[in-house]
């Protein structure tokens, strides 16, 4: 391993000496639910992590909305910085559990790995953010502002939480987030020091068609009936054809609904779509053809319209300096590092165009070692 700085070394190792105090903290936002709808759980896993942003030295803001859950930013001051934009952290606090996960399934420890409703989306990366923030506050060391910012609905498009970021990334050098790629199955860190970081992701639609008929009894009048579900049934194995693997597209109808009574033409009918895209330019292409598909009746007197619930823009993959940067980091603290790209979406895809980061996720897992090369510092000379 290259000699580390004595500010470096003075840093991890005060991480290294807060593994409990790490799983703390995990354990007490794991074990609060916080659903993306659930606005009151939300802010309460967002008051867990404000308080120990405030008993660390950050200041903290609180940015309310009144629908979903309030973003918390936290802020570590640098006067002495020549480039006075931060470092930005980025998170989120939201899971896709139902209220009262977390009492059915609490927090627990098997092992080397923890389990529980958001440990690894994102929960464990909330930590990992949020001690390396204290790291800095206890120690100095770090060569500009800091900022850490936990949003409240990432599993549903950020519908509130989207212009928060936008703002956020504008005004930072660079962007960190811990939300973690995947490893291969059986990968041991403490054996093989293997970590992966996602360098390109697909974008995401989520659209809703909405389908309109005409009731009429299903016995007496059938003939003065329009089914809207017959019409979306029509419909579904078009959507579906619009896939195409080898250029990653996929196209998804995953939730169908409709009808008044067994014994009524279906007046209306609904489903919900799921599109994924590799590269910003398949985008609105795709989202024609399915516009086409839904708003073109099959059966004269029926309609439809479509409409955008949500969507993320693709992470493209690109010769990111920062991602270069991260590969010599790496080496430094014997770590073996690959590129991924991957499907999910993610917090950093609602960045502006102008600011997409070189994404950092680290596989997180409970030992101390998975933590140093998650430091901002080590990487702030290649932020833009």
């Amino acid at each position: 391993m290259t000699d580390l700085t004595q500010d470096e070394a003075r840093i991890i190792a005060w991480l290294g000496e807060r593994k409990d105090e790490m799983i703390d903290l995990l354990r007490e936002l794991v074990d609060t639910d916080s659903g993306s709808y659930d606005k009151a759980g939300v802010d309460r896993a967002g008051q867990v992590l404000a308080r120990f942003h405030e008993a660390n030295g950050l200041s903290v803001e609180i940015i309310p909305d009144a629908r979903y859950g309030d973003a918390v930013k936290a802020r570590l001051a640098n006067p002495a910085a020549n480039d006075q934009r931060p470092v930005l952290l980025l998170g989120h606090r939201d899971t896709v559990f139902p209220e009262g996960e977390p009492t059915r399934r609490p927090f627990r420890i098997e092992g080397a790995r923890a389990y529980g409703p958001g440990v690894a989306d994102m929960k464990a990366g909330l930590v990992i953010e949020a001690f390396v923030a204290a790291a800095f506050a206890a120690n100095d060391g770090l060569a500009a502002p800091l900022t850490m910012l936990t949003t409240s609905d990432e599993e549903i498009a950020s519908p509130s939480s989207r212009p928060v970021i936008e703002e956020a990334a504008r005004e930072s050098r660079c962007v960190f987030n811990a939300e973690p790629s995947r490893l291969p199955a059986g990968t041991d860190f403490t054996a093989d020091r293997r970590q992966s970081i996602t360098s390109g992701r697909k974008g995401g639609v989520f659209l809703r068609a909405d389908f309109a008929g005409k009731a009429a009894h299903s016995g007496a009048n059938y003939e003065k009936g329009i089914s809207a579900i017959v019409e979306l049934g029509q419909k579904i194995a078009r959507l579906q054809g619009l896939t195409d693997l080898d250029a990653g597209i996929t196209v998804n109808v995953g939730l169908v609904g409709g009808g008044q009574t067994v014994n009524t033409i279906a007046p209306s009918a609904w489903c919900e779509i799921d599109l994924r895209y590799r590269t910003a330019s398949q985008r609105d292409d795709t989202v024609e053809a399915i516009r086409a598909i839904v708003e073109t009746p099959d059966i004269p007197g029926a309609s439809g319209t479509l409409t955008i619930k949500g969507e993320f823009v693709p992470l493209e993959q690109t010769a990111d300096s920062l991602y270069r940067r991260s590969l010599l980091d790496a080496k430094e603290l014997s770590i073996f590092l690959w590129s991924q790209f991957v499907v999910l979406g993610a917090r950093s895809q609602v960045l502006p165009d102008e600011r997409q980061p070189m994404r950092v996720e680290q596989a997180t897992r409970l030992g101390n070692e998975a933590l140093p090369n998650a430091s901002p510092k080590r990487n702030e000379s290649a932020c833009p």
